[in-house]
């Protein structure tokens, strides 16, 4: 995977501008934050964002990649104000989880998600090198 990054542009911090990459593709369909038995265990942003993470790395590791392998994520959450306010414990979770791999990333602020407890969904698409 190679990190695109114009030469004149500032680096972004957590998320890269754009990857290229070559292989086979996996797509993860957006994961809220509740558990394996689609349970909610809190309804804190944080925790949420923590365990949504951990599915998309168990997703990953079914496909035989892992967070290295990520080269797009699509987060949708339900508080901006919360997501900016946050944005150093959301960052301490994301490094637990994914280390320090970071695909070219959106975050969109949605009035709601389908399952009504959700305060954050990820979407992944990741490459796993021929």
């Amino acid at each position: 995977m190679n990190k695109l990054q114009p030469p004149d542009w500032a680096e972004p911090k957590g998320y890269a501008n754009g990857v290229m990459a070559r292989g086979s593709l996996i797509f993860v369909g957006g994961q809220i934050g509740w558990n394996a038995k689609q349970e909610f265990e809190s309804d804190d942003f944080i925790v949420q964002t923590r365990q949504a993470l951990l599915n998309i790395a168990a997703v990953l590791k079914a496909a035989g990649a892992g967070p290295e392998h990520m080269v797009r994520m699509t987060w949708y959450v339900v508080d901006r104000v919360e997501y900016v306010a946050r944005l150093k414990e959301l960052g301490g979770a994301y490094r637990e989880v994914m280390g320090k791999n970071f695909p070219a990333m959106t975050c969109v602020e949605v009035s709601g998600l389908v399952e009504e407890r959700a305060r954050v969904e990820i979407e992944v698409t990741a490459v796993l090198p021929d």
